[in-house]
């Protein structure tokens, strides 16, 4: 059998500031605020969009297009600001691990800085250029155009160093952005996050345009309240039912290794409160006219659906990492272990060169000298014998302390030294010519 290809990087051997299962609550909460106004900005983007096309036949549409952009951006902001803490719990909780993700992607990961930079320009031009550019309105719309690809583009690399990160096993295949893009789950995920950005950004419409003190006879010609309720709640009820089907795949291509009951209690959850929220879309979409009054239930439902997914996906994680975890913890105890050892026997080493003597004649008296005396057989050989055998050959000394055999029938079986090290070995096997040859010279 081939030995396990995974690599066991060693861990920071540091102590985390405050209890670890308080920092995976923190980490959900943190990764649902930012995630809420990801939702917000990215599907809101992608509305602005639809709508702002729609608006080239249909002025009022052009207007719901103008509207909801004013809200993007604020979205955007507070996007970034809530995703400074769960990057930073990210990175304290699996260090190695998310940035050996990111160190994999290396270019995908460093262009997110100038993407992430130009999109929000982007989203600014197409704001404030509304007037400027209503007689080019196609420019216009191309645009926001090159803002959503480039919002398509920025949580695919975050969603693919995420996934990449729970996969050690991976690590050595990948050869950059492209390579882990098409791990196992990539896709799947990337979709249920689009599909969740439209739903949210369309719930957000119907309760931000269809609330009473918003100006609608103000500021379109045509559209009523109900029919902008009717507009969103369409979308949000459409995409709902896409996700039945995204949701599945995003749980079967899940690598088994990090599924367990509590993964699938919280998923299976999350789906059933999901239920009651679509039927309540349909039954509003059912009137005549929209009232939005069954608003609360189904956004209580649905955020009740997004803490039971973000629960479940940490929890998968958890159970993903958890054995290589452990093998890390090992390979940091025992290096910690070696680097103690090694820096006592640097400390030993200088108080004995401070009284003359060497690592060899340490090493030998400690190892070697209840069974070997200078020039008078102990056990087994003097130094004297020693030398004589094995002259200006040292390496010879450390081959046969490393697997000794036994050549005379009055000598016992030397026992083998190999977990010394061959340059202990070789600091002892130069003691021993050197001590043994100086005994016979004349």
């Amino acid at each position: 059998m081939s030995p396990d290809p995974t690599p066991v990087p060693r861990d920071i051997p540091l102590p985390l500031p405050v209890n670890g299962h308080a920092l995976e609550l923190l980490l959900i909460a943190a990764f649902i605020a930012h995630i809420l106004f990801v939702n917000l900005m990215v599907g809101g983007s992608i509305l602005v969009l639809a709508f702002e096309i729609r608006g080239a036949k249909n002025p009022d549409y052009d207007r719901l297009a103008r509207a909801l952009a004013s809200t993007v951006t604020v979205n955007k902001s507070l996007a970034v600001v809530l995703g400074v803490a769960p990057l930073l719990l990210l990175n304290l909780l699996y260090t190695i691990h998310f940035y050996t993700a990111n160190t994999l992607t290396g270019t995908a990961w460093i262009l997110l800085i100038p993407t992430i930079a130009t999109t929000f320009l982007l989203l600014y031009l197409h704001k404030y250029t509304w007037d400027r550019l209503r007689d080019l309105k196609w420019l216009h719309i191309g645009i926001q155009a090159m803002a959503v690809v480039l919002f398509l583009f920025i949580p695919l690399v975050f969603l693919t160093n995420v996934n990449l990160m729970m996969f050690p096993e991976h690590w050595t295949n990948v050869r950059g952005f492209l390579s882990a893009l098409v791990l196992p789950n990539v896709f799947p995920r990337y979709f249920h996050f689009l599909c969740a950005s439209l739903i949210l950004t369309s719930l957000f419409g119907v309760g931000y345009f269809g609330r009473a003190k918003y100006p609608v006879e103000e500021t379109f010609q045509a559209l009523t309240r109900p029919q902008i309720r009717r507009a969103f709640y369409t979308v949000a009820f459409g995409v709902s039912l896409a996700q039945f089907i995204v949701g599945p795949l995003v749980l079967f291509t899940l690598p088994s290794k990090g599924l367990s009951g509590a993964v699938l209690s919280a998923i299976a959850m999350g789906a059933l409160l999901a239920i009651p929220a679509i039927w309540m879309m349909w039954k509003d979409l059912s009137l005549p006219e929209p009232d939005g009054k069954r608003l609360p239930f189904i956004a209580g439902c649905l955020s009740l659906t997004v803490l039971c997914m973000a629960t479940g996906r940490h929890v998968y994680r958890g159970v993903a990492l958890a054995e290589h975890r452990q093998a890390m913890r090992l390979a940091t105890e025992r290096w910690a272990e070696e680097s103690a050892q090694a820096a006592y026997e640097q400390t030993l080493g200088r108080e004995r060169a401070a009284q003359g003597v060497t690592q060899g004649q340490a090493l030998f008296q400690s190892t070697c000298s209840a069974c070997h005396g200078v020039d008078r057989r102990v056990v087994g050989p003097p130094l004297t014998e020693i030398a004589r055998i094995y002259a200006d050959n040292p390496d010879g000394i450390v081959t046969w302390a490393r697997a000794p055999g036994k050549k005379r029938v009055d000598y016992p079986q030397m026992p083998a030294f190999a977990s010394l090290g061959d340059p202990k070995l070789r600091a002892i096997a130069a003691y021993m010519l050197q001590t043994g040859a100086s005994k016979t010279a004349p």
